[in-house]
């Protein structure tokens, strides 16, 4: 072996390269070339926001030029919000996950500060008041506020695991805290956070051991209580009709809706190549933005929206199957928050695009690291980072346990070695006194 043993025990989780060495001390004789990340991940990611800067780039440009005088505003925008999401993310990935694990009612706190905040001293736009205006930097608060619930959800799970899955009240209690997050959405007004939370919520806590019984429950009282929501408010009511039958007022309510429809057919199967969709020229209201995913099928088609969900559904699985991994690894925490991102990047995937094609009412939710956006952008990325370094954290505790394993392996040789040295120098000892 090149490397001794007290270079192995030396080496720490921070240092890339002594963790491909350590990886490359497998076997003494065997040289691996395994990476202490999750290519994977990095690779889906980076495909992800290269699409969408195209997409968004193509789809914005009538509109910016109209607006601002300069076609390519949002598309400048769009790469530094890709820049500071990618600085964002290398941040986040050298941050242990034990901070996560301590920090996360600290989190829960933030994320309602930001909700009231916005409340307060928020900026309205399209009459929902969702924005902080810090500067020249705009947040939308509910972004943030998804990522810190998830991770206190997480570490209740942790803390009060007997309690979800064999009480109500260990049960009840999470969905107390998604109660008030709730409330303060809903006052913005943001129902699609709200639902996104809630599916993400109700499948942690299914994941998580809960009965079925509190699990039905909670689905039935929450599908009642999205519709109620619906009823009386009278602008989600008439988006509900107008779902249901867009082409009965194709010039009134149901415009956004058909024209979008419209952009899926001319997409036909292989599109009508990248720059060439009619829609973006200001017939589909939002087109770089919430139905990014009409363009992207007007220019590369079926097999282009294919290609994008095929991508999002392998990081969904793979985040799923991270889960899995951390929970036989002993990491729950890790595993609770991998098994949040992965259900709230599925959920909201299928909310966007099944709104864009007609298939759930309209809700202004983004598709994952492609729609405009620089506050979805950015969390999303964090999200994918702490994905990685969840990876990254078990390979290092293998590691370390198989240089553990080794040197106590090598501990026990050579001590067999030396209990072997004094047996034969007993032994000569003795015949020597025979001989005498």
């Amino acid at each position: 072996m090149n490397a001794t043993v007290e270079q192995i025990e030396n080496s720490t989780p921070s240092s890339s390269s002594g963790l491909r060495q350590l990886f490359s001390q497998k076997h003494d004789s065997i040289q691996t070339t395994q990476l202490p990340f999750d290519t994977v991940f990095i690779v889906l990611s980076v495909a992800l926001l290269s699409l969408g800067l195209i997409i968004v780039t193509s789809a914005s440009m009538p509109v910016a030029e109209r607006l601002h005088g300069n076609a390519f505003h949002f598309a400048i925008r769009h790469a530094i919000y890709i820049v500071i999401a990618l600085t964002a993310a290398l941040v986040v990935l050298q941050i242990p996950m034990q901070w996560w694990r301590v920090s996360n009612p600290w989190l829960l706190l933030a994320a309602a500060a930001l909700l009231i905040a916005v409340l307060l001293v928020g900026r309205s736009v399209n009459g929902s008041t969702r924005w902080l205006a810090l500067g020249p930097i705009t947040i939308q608060a509910a972004e943030p506020a998804k990522l810190f619930f998830f991770c206190y959800l997480a570490g209740y799970m942790v803390r009060r695991y007997e309690e979800v899955t064999e009480n109500i009240k260990g049960f009840i209690k999470p969905l107390i805290v998604f109660f008030v997050l709730a409330i303060l959405l809903l006052m913005q007004p943001d129902l699609g956070t709200v639902v996104v939370m809630f599916a993400t919520t109700i499948g942690l806590l299914f994941l998580a051991g809960a009965k079925l019984w509190q699990f039905f429950g909670l689905v039935i009282t929450g599908l009642s209580a999205i519709v109620a929501l619906i009823l009386v408010e009278d602008y989600r009511l008439e988006r509900a009709k107008i779902f249901l039958n867009p082409w009965e007022d194709a010039f009134g309510a149901g415009y956004q809706l058909t024209q979008s429809l419209m952009a899926y057919g001319r997409g036909d199967v292989f599109g009508q190549g990248l720059g060439n969709s009619l829609q973006k020229l200001e017939y589909l209201p939002e087109a770089h933005t919430d139905f990014i995913v009409a363009i992207l099928a007007e220019e590369l088609g079926f097999f282009g929206v294919t290609v994008v969900l095929a991508v999002l559904f392998v990081m969904v699985f793979k985040a799923l199957k991270l889960g899995n991994l951390a929970l036989s690894k002993e990491r729950p925490f890790d595993a609770y928050l991998a098994y949040a991102i992965g259900i709230w990047i599925s959920f909201q995937t299928a909310v966007n695009v099944g709104a864009s094609a007609g298939v759930l009412p309209t809700k202004g939710l983004t598709l994952p690291l492609i729609s405009y956006g620089g506050s979805s952008l950015v969390v999303m990325s964090v999200a994918i980072a702490i994905l990685i370094r969840i990876d990254f954290e078990i390979r290092v505790d293998g590691v370390q346990a198989m240089s553990r394993k080794k040197a106590a392996s090598k501990g026990k040789t050579k001590a067999k070695r030396k209990v072997n040295k004094v047996i034969k120098d007993v032994i000569v000892a003795e015949q020597g006194g025979h001989n005498d």
